[in-house]
């Protein structure tokens, strides 16, 4: 890949991530991860409690890149219908017809807001339109628009009148990132921004046809075989079963991650490859991108509970051991 399309690349999503800290303050981290799953063409989990900022970020996101954004607040009386759209009877030419009208899930970035306190019915219904990128009405198969990104968020610490969700549904996310309160600095600055005489807004500055290319940049990144033999051998010792890993894998961890989880090692360490000026995949790419990556993708047994170990505990021993 030339180097020119990697500088461009980096100059867009400089650009982009500049705008958007024009309304998020702090919260890099969250920032850079949803701009590699958009342009990897996945999903992003955002987990956090209320008032950080999860509603802001996407609309802001969408705005900046003039893509359509629907807000979907996810409660425990919310159908499938209410988010993928419905048959109605219409009258045309004197006949009387089946007619499907789109839902909210037609649009190019979907906020599901607390995704967990929707039914697993509800939730297995925007799991075929995160898959397949397209809806099931009856008979007919309707695409969705493209790009097409689902950011769910979801709140750590109110469980009451939630469903978890599945472990299939998890793992259609490419990455999940946590967002933490501020620091004392960055809340003096969002009350600074949001208090005063008028309020930061974002606007336009990514094009359709910047936003295609840029995507197709990622794409053409290269990833070598001993990048790709590095990604295997970090999947591999998330397994209990794998006579390599690692002593904590073997005592808490149930199932290890998925090979999905190795494509979302590459689609993120793509991006950070370019963000950094780069036209090929690094191993300490591929290490930035472990967390958001992974930590959703394990199953952690009771013992790791009553340990208090985390997701994010087994993956630092698991970048020891493999790196």
């Amino acid at each position: 890949m030339p180097d020119t399309r990697a500088s461009e690349f980096r100059e867009n999503l400089d650009i982009l991530i500049n705008e958007l800290h024009t309304v998020i303050v702090g919260h890099e981290r969250p920032v850079e991860v949803l701009c590699a799953a958009f342009f990897s063409q996945g999903h992003i989990l955002i987990e956090g409690v209320p008032g950080l900022g999860k509603t802001l970020l996407a609309s802001s996101f969408a705005r900046i890149t003039d893509l359509e954004f629907k807000k979907i607040q996810f409660t425990p009386d919310l159908m499938p219908a209410d988010i993928t759209g419905t048959n109605i009877i219409v009258e045309k030419e004197g006949k009387r017809e089946l007619e499907f009208r789109q839902g909210p899930l037609f649009a190019n970035i979907i906020l599901a807001d607390e995704i967990n306190r929707a039914t697993p019915k509800t939730q297995s219904a925007l799991l075929e339109g995160m898959q397949e990128r397209c809806v099931t009405s009856g008979r007919e198969t309707i695409p969705l628009p493209l790009p097409f990104m689902v950011i769910g968020t979801q709140n750590p610490i109110e469980m009451k009148g939630t469903y978890p969700l599945p472990e299939a549904q998890k793992d259609r996310f490419m990455f999940k990132v946590n967002m933490y309160s501020s620091n004392a600095k960055e809340i003096a600055e969002v009350l600074k921004r949001t208090m005063g005489e008028k309020l930061p807004h974002v606007s336009r500055t990514i094009e359709g046809g910047k936003i295609r290319d840029m995507i197709e940049t990622v794409r053409a990144v290269a990833v070598s075989d001993h990048i790709r033999d590095y990604v295997s051998n970090i999947i591999l010792n998330t397994d209990p079963g794998f006579e390599q890993s690692c002593d904590m894998v073997k005592k808490y961890v149930r199932l290890g991650s998925s090979i999905r989880g190795g494509q979302a090692l590459i689609a993120g360490a793509k991006v950070d490859a370019l963000f950094n000026g780069q036209v090929n995949v690094t191993t300490e790419g591929v290490n930035r991108y472990i967390k958001p990556a992974l930590r959703h993708r394990l199953i952690l047994n009771f013992e790791a509970g009553t340990d208090e170990i985390t997701p994010e505990d087994i993956l630092e021993k698991v970048a020891e051991s493999v790196g």
